[in-house]
């Protein structure tokens, strides 16, 4: 496959693709894709690695993710994908009305209103008793000892450390928010590049679930101290909605691009959008990358996709469309019709009428596995539950306060959900994992470094390095520094407002892996934005 070749990396703050044999991790920070291949070095298989990297990163980026949040992973072994969803609903006893009593119009970023079902503890817990080798004990080990002994900050996480800690000491008064500050800046103090920071309670937390495969979560003590403090504080969630929380296997969606199958989880995830964008943008021949037209084409059919994604994807069984209706070649056909020469404001269809963390992990029994797990928003609801380390997430926040859209907020509903994994398949044979995380810059993400593969014959690494953009929101449009002025103009004369983006980390932080189905050789490249790493061997 040309995507195999090596290639010179041509962009400035490139690095060169890594190729392996045995076994390959990749992920945000050096430490966590470290713990992930000593773990296939013990003999555990891609499934235990992608486990301990992702519980390792609960620890060393908690700016990104949180035992209190949620997951969602792809799986493939014994040549089958299979797909996890480990997203919480919201409390059961939350509603449009009590939220409204409770004195908030929109849902609030921070606090109990947004908390949902944390889902990650059960994904961990899930995937290993389905397709672990190791003792899942064994396997979150590494992230138990970064937490009681401790790491040094790296560049990127102390950066974003700081910046939570300076947005929440503005903004989180009450009394409930003390103990993210106790746990996050003690004594006033937020951990600088190089400094060592460390958490007992949270290397507790993880030792408890590891011994009793999460059942202390959902069912047991740390059970008892989270639906405590939800009580001390008025909060909607209970342990009646722990103990009846399960994660979900499910049946991964895909499209065919170009002799390849792009492999997402369905709604609640935004998934659809990215498949539903390169549906629409398989109608045409694209020669080049950097060229007017290609990009032009991506962010219209990306817009038409995020216009039905905001409108309709929820969890899956209140959805007004089916996933298949979404997807197929008629309504493709239909939504492409719309993009003209000149950038549009999108509108949904009706298709019936035709501050997460993600990982890649694969080992040389065949295994190969997409993780993603996020608190959202960075920290979450700024919640530490007491002694624990337990950082709550948010992702409440994005129900609706309307009770006609699709996504209102209802006790027991899972919202519509940011957070992806992706794989690629060609002839039922994997190629392998991918995701580029950052809220709803991933299908974004996901959508441009498909087609740098596919259309354009890039290397992992170089498909993650090229200058990125994100569509915002109507014509609005934001580009990295790094992108081509000469597009910048023309993407302007065609309607487009385009914003010079200066924050490299709002474009979204990928991670791949591809394998060669004939020689079993792995190829990865890792995030150049972030402190990313890849652990190989």
């Amino acid at each position: 496959m040309k995507f195999f070749q090596t290639q010179t990396n041509p962009y400035p703050i490139s690095r060169q693709a890594t190729y392996a044999k045995n076994g390959m991790v990749a992920t945000s920070q050096p430490l966590a894709a470290q713990a992930g291949l000593d773990i296939l070095k013990k003999g555990g298989n891609a499934i235990d690695a992608a486990i301990a990297t992702a519980a390792s990163l609960t620890v060393l980026e908690p700016t990104s993710n949180g035992i209190g949040g949620d997951a969602y992973a792809l799986v493939w072994t014994k040549g089958e994908l299979h797909g996890l969803n480990a997203s919480g609903p919201s409390p059961k006893n939350i509603s449009i009305d009590a939220v409204k009593k409770a004195g908030y119009d929109e849902i609030p970023k921070y606090g109990w209103v947004p908390v949902t079902v944390p889902g990650v503890p059960g994904a961990w817990a899930e995937l290993s008793k389905k397709f672990g080798k190791l003792p899942f004990t064994e396997v979150l080990e590494p992230a138990i000892r970064y937490a009681e002994e401790g790491y040094p900050l790296s560049p990127v996480l102390s950066k974003y450390w700081n910046r939570a800690y300076h947005i929440f000491k503005e903004n989180l008064k009450e009394d409930m928010f003390k103990h993210w500050f106790e746990t996050f800046a003690p004594n006033g103090h937020v951990p600088q590049v190089g400094e060592v920071w460390k958490s007992q309670d949270h290397a507790d937390t993880l030792r408890e679930i590891a011994e009793t495969n999460a059942e202390s979560f959902y069912r047991g003590e740390l059970a008892n101290k989270i639906d405590r403090f939800s009580k001390e504080n008025n909060g909607f969630l209970s342990k009646e909605d722990l103990e009846a929380y399960r994660p979900v296997w499910v049946k991964p969606i895909s499209v065919n691009y170009r002799g390849y199958d792009v492999w997402e989880i369905p709604p609640n995830g935004q998934g659809l959008i990215a498949l539903q964008a390169l549906n629409i943008l398989k109608g045409y021949t694209f020669e080049e990358r950097d060229t007017v037209d290609t990009i032009h084409k991506q962010i219209e059919a990306i817009k038409l996709a995020f216009a039905d994604g905001f409108k309709y994807i929820t969890e899956e069984k209140h959805m007004k469309f089916t996933t298949e209706e979404f997807l197929s070649e008629h309504y493709a056909a239909k939504r492409r019709e719309l993009i003209t020469d000149k950038a549009i404001l999108p509108e949904a269809g009706e298709p019936s009428s035709s501050g997460t963390i993600y990982l890649s992990a694969a080992d040389n029994e065949g295994n190969m596995v997409s993780f993603i797990q996020s608190n959202y928003m960075g920290f979450g609801s700024g919640l530490v539950v007491p002694g624990t380390g337990i950082t709550l997430q948010n992702r409440g926040y994005d129900f609706s306060m309307d009770p006609n859209h699709s996504n209102a907020l209802a006790g027991g509903k899972k919202t519509f959900n940011t957070i992806i994994p992706g794989f690629l398949t060609k002839d039922n044979k994997p190629i392998g994992p991918f995701g580029v995380m950052g809220g709803f810059m991933q299908p974004q993400g996901h959508m441009q470094v498909v087609m740098n593969t596919i259309d354009f014959g890039m290397n992992p690494q170089v498909a993650l390095d090229a200058p990125r953009w994100q569509w915002m929101k109507d014509k609005i449009v934001d580009v990295e520094h790094r992108f081509p002025h000469h597009l910048i103009q023309a993407l302007t004369d065609k309607g487009h407002q385009i914003r010079l983006g200066i924050e490299p980390n709002s474009f979204g932080r990928g991670q791949i892996i591809w394998k060669d189905p004939e020689t079993g050789v792995l190829v990865g490249g890792t995030e150049s934005r972030t402190d990313g790493a890849i652990a190989a061997w």
